[in-house]
Formats: C-alpha cells, structure tokens, sequence
C-alpha cells in the first residue's frame, strides 16, 4: 500500500504498479530528455511508463509533461513530438501544447536562433474535470465595440450586450505560453523546473486535498509546491543522489506541518 505525502527511491514503474486504476488526479514532470535515456545508470523505458501513466490516471485527469530536444549531429531530436504522438495512441487527448518561454535561457552558440523554450503538453484522459484558468488583465477593460459593424471576430475576455457589441472585461484566460526563469533550487540537479511553473499547473489542473504524482521527482519541487498548496502527492526518484537532494529540501516543511 502506497503511503502519501512519500517519495519512494525506485524506479516510476514500480511505484505505479502497486497504484490501483484512475488512482492520480495530475502527473507534473519534466523526464530525462534523449540522450539521458540512460539516467544515472538507468534506463529510461518511455513507453512503458505512457502506458502505466493512462492506467493510474483518473478519467477527467491530466499529464503535464514539460520536455524539450537535444541536437544532435546538427538536427533537433523531435522525441518531444514522438512522445506526444505516442501519449495520443495510447489513449490521452492532447489538449493543450503549452510552452515555458526561457527568461535567462543560456545561449549555446549554435549557427541557429538560440533554444529558448521547452513544450508542456497537458494531456488527459478524456475531458479535463478541472480548470481554474490563471487570469491577467484586459489591455482596455469596459470598452465596447460594434462587431458587424467594424468586422471584429468574438474575442475571449469579452461579453455581448445586444447580437452585435461586446464588451471587453477586466481580465481573460492567459495564453499558453507561460514565461519563467529558468530553475535554480541550489542543489546539484542538472534540470530543475521553475517552482511557479509547478505552481501554475497544479493550481490550473487541480484542487485541494487532490493527488499529485511526479514519476522524476528530481530535486523535489513538484512535492514541495503540492504541499504548500494543500494537495497530497507521490513522488518516484530512482537516483538515490537525487532523493537525497529532495528531502533535504521537502522535510522541513513536512516538519512543519505535523507540528500544526
């Protein structure tokens, strides 16, 4: 039987084997990419971990899965579109291909414009069962404007008033390219994600008190990020280095709470 609130030292296959179906309301991870299919020694088995991924997934539940390509021998990998694709045949809808924009990414110096973005699709079984959209303001809230009349198409974040005039209003759903600072969480993980990258997917596809999984929990911060927004969770590392690295990190605020 599975504890919550636990980061078990194995490899995701394992973890999930003991997880009865539709059992995760969101999986948020970012997997070792193309050339670390052999990860610390071990080997990464995509397709297997797709196929369990669908099993333990709640029907209304979702996968965010942030990757990117390597470049190799002077050409982009495409695994990232490979993986989706197979993601699609084993039963997931891809319902949304989301980007997470570089702030600082690192220029490379390559004889093409510099890597500056990784793919997050959100992938889920059957319609997603929640969205709490993340809002921002409208560039011209309460301005309303004649749409037969100027040729305007209906604009998301607007309203009718009659057949022909919306009315812009203060905020609409953000679009999908979500703009962060590349992680630093100040250990020696070579690829940690931005902790408001975890909080905008989690808070976007999840409620309170719901069960998150990360199957490369990595340096933690799928975990600490579900904690602090009160949602359980499941973490899977296979890299003992790096399970270390994450309860370092996690403890104190699971500490924190058994003390409340």
């Amino acid at each position: 039987m599975l504890e919550l609130n636990k980061l078990y030292c194995e490899n995701c296959i394992d973890t999930m084997s003991r997880m009865p179906d539709g059992f995760i309301d969101l999986t948020v991870t970012s997997p070792p990419y193309n050339n670390l299919r052999n990860y610390k020694g071990y080997l990464f088995d995509f397709e297997s971990i797709a196929k369990e991924l669908f099993r333990v997934t709640k029907t209304g539940g979702v996968v965010v899965w942030v990757v990117g390509d390597a470049t190799i021998n002077g050409s982009e990998t495409g695994t990232s579109f490979r993986q989706a694709l197979y993601f699609m045949e084993r039963g997931f809808n891809l319902h949304d291909t989301m980007i997470y924009a570089k702030e600082n990414f690192i220029p490379l110096s390559h004889n093409r414009y510099e890597q500056a973005f990784e793919y997050m699709f959100v992938l889920s079984r059957g319609s997603p069962s929640t969205f709490n959209p993340i809002k921002i303001p409208t560039l011209s809230p309460g301005k309303s404007y004649n749409l037969k009349r100027r040729g305007y198409g209906f604009k998301e974040g607007a309203f009718r008033r009659r057949d022909d005039i919306v009315t812009t209003n203060e905020m609409k759903v953000k679009g999908n390219i979500f703009v962060y600072p590349c992680g630093n969480s100040g250990n020696n993980h070579p690829a940690v994600f931005p902790e408001k990258l975890a909080s905008d997917q989690i808070k976007s596809w999840s409620n309170e008190g719901d069960l998150i999984y990360d199957p490369f929990m990595g340096s933690g911060t799928t975990a600490k990020i579900a904690h602090f927004l009160k949602r359980n969770w499941i973490g899977s590392e296979i890299s003992k280095e790096y399970v270390n690295l994450a309860i370092k990190r996690i403890q104190p605020y699971l500490d924190q709470k058994r003390l409340f």
